[in-house]
């Protein structure tokens, strides 16, 4: 068996995706995400016009061969670009290998270790009332873990809370926005520590002890910042705190889990396995973030994950909607083979996204499954993509009230 033709995808029913469709000779398709927000067409002419004629003529089965040889054989390594390129090669092959065999993925990954993989949702509001119901539509929904986004006293806007019960409605709303140019948001991270303890309280209070809570900080804090943020949400017993400051510099998360017992989940903008040797070994996270479609595909998250279980470090692979759904059924077929899995972040896709990615994962009580169809389990129609073509979008950029920018 060899590659006879890989392609290049770019459509947008709601959101912009990459993907890769891999072609051998005996006619077994795989594919990959390759879905950069915001720098969509950057992987889309790295895989076009750079890997796609590398791939014609060698075997799909030599997975390992070909992530190795596409990462060293370069020599400028590492980056989002490349790693996404790498990544949705990676996963191609993969749902190739796993449809040769005749089994779902997870089985050449060592098969089951649980039977579904715990979900969190994205509830949000700029006020209590409309927080409260939006953990009520998600616990409605199914979920049993939910991350909770608070809009801030004095701030017209912040990531991740709908403004509006109308954009409450919006199950998938994300910040990028359909624009030439990124949006301004404003910032005041004094503000922030002292509204976001209060909003924990009220919603311990509401809905009681068991519920698992989430809260992103989305790097925003210094190190001494989210230290103390950590020690105020330590009363209400958060599942975990993540991206509390940036965390390239690894050294800074010494600070926090001094001052801390609050978990910490640090790495969806991570890319390799590399960003992460400080924080595993010292224990300074509990929790990995890092996304299959980001991080050069499933080969070295496995090991990355088989890594940190030696630290006993468990998962939380990054699952927004910018994730495909052939990055999200990558991540699923993960997340039950691993030993240490954790958690799956799991927006809903729109309706249009999935007439384009046919799914066979499930969720069903809280829990996340990839279904038993050979391969990843998801099918690209090409027809429907092509009534989607791509729409510029752009994440915001986020400055203090003095201007300066910031992380947002």
């Amino acid at each position: 068996m060899i590659v006879t033709q890989a392609d290049v995808m770019v459509t947008s029913p709601g959101r912009n995706f990459v993907t890769l469709k891999i072609t051998t000779d005996d006619g077994l398709v795989g594919y990959g995400d390759a879905t950069l927000n915001g720098r969509e067409l950057a992987v889309a002419s790295y895989l076009r016009d750079h890997v796609a004629t590398l791939l014609i003529g060698r075997d799909p089965h030599q997975i390992e061969d070909t992530w190795q040889y596409l990462y060293r054989g370069a020599y400028w390594r590492r980056g989002p670009v490349t790693m996404a390129a790498i990544a949705a090669v990676d996963v191609a092959l993969w749902d190739i290998k796993a449809k040769a065999a005749g089994m779902p993925l997870y089985q050449l990954l060592g098969g089951a270790s649980r039977t579904g993989a715990l979900a969190y949702g994205h509830a949000s509001g700029f006020e209590l009332p409309s927080l409260f119901d939006s953990i009520r539509e998600h616990l409605e929904l199914g979920y049993r873990a939910i991350r909770i986004q608070s809009g801030v006293p004095g701030l017209d806007t912040v990531y991740g809370v709908a403004k509006s019960p109308a954009m409450g409605e919006r199950y998938d709303y994300e910040p990028a926005r359909r624009s030439a140019a990124p949006t301004a948001e404003q910032w005041d991270t004094r503000a922030y520590l002292r509204h976001v303890p209060t909003v924990f309280e009220a919603v311990r209070n509401e809905f009681g002890p068991e519920l698992p809570l989430l809260h992103d900080g989305h790097h925003r804090m210094t190190p001494i910042q989210a230290a103390k943020l950590g020690k105020a949400l330590e009363p209400y017993d958060l599942f975990w705190l993540e991206d509390c400051t940036p965390a390239e510099n690894q050294e800074a998360l010494r600070l926090v889990r001094r001052h801390t017992t609050t978990p910490l989940a640090i790495g969806e903008i991570f890319n390799t396995a590399f960003d992460y040797q400080t924080l595993i070994t010292e224990q300074l996270i509990d929790y990995v973030r890092s996304a299959v479609t980001h991080t050069g595909g499933i080969t070295p998250m496995k090991k990355l994950f088989d890594f940190a279980a030696m630290y006993q470090i468990k998962s939380g692979i990054h699952g927004p909607t910018d994730i495909s759904p052939v990055g999200m059924a990558a991540a699923l077929h993960l997340d039950l083979a691993i030993h240490n899995f954790g958690i799956q972040e799991y927006m809903r896709h729109s309706p249009e996204t999935l007439e384009v990615f046919r799914t066979s994962y499930t969720f069903t009580d809280g829990l996340l499954h990839p279904g038993e169809q050979p391969g990843l389990g998801v099918e690209y129609d090409e027809d429907v993509a092509d009534k989607f073509p791509y729409d510029p979008a752009y994440l915001p950029v986020n400055r203090l009230l003095d201007g300066t920018v910031h992380d947002w």
